[in-house]
């Protein structure tokens, strides 16, 4: 054999090798990531059985405390705006 056609075999091995190292990698991956869904499946459904039996009952008052929240903030112009006029009749 001439040392072109080993250096050709060589080659061809090498990228052999290259494409079963990296299949391999890739069949962990897949694993990995089939895992990952698995746990993340089971996660989604435990927390969706909290929210059913705990965060549902509180709804109504999230809503509440909300709108509050939204009058709040509706008035707070006007009161900077008078916070101001008092602000600018102090004597400095």
């Amino acid at each position: 054999m001439s040392g072109t056609h080993v250096l050709v075999l060589l080659s061809v091995v090498l990228a052999a090798v290259v494409i079963a190292v990296l299949a391999v990698a890739l069949i962990q991956v897949r694993r990995g990531l089939q895992a990952t869904a698995t746990t993340l499946r089971t996660l989604a459904g435990a927390l969706e059985g909290v929210e059913e039996a705990h965060l549902r009952a509180l709804e109504p008052a999230v809503l509440a405390i909300n709108a509050q929240f939204a009058e709040i903030l509706a008035v707070l112009p006007g009161v900077a705006a008078k916070a101001e006029m008092v602000a600018e009749r102090r004597p400095s």
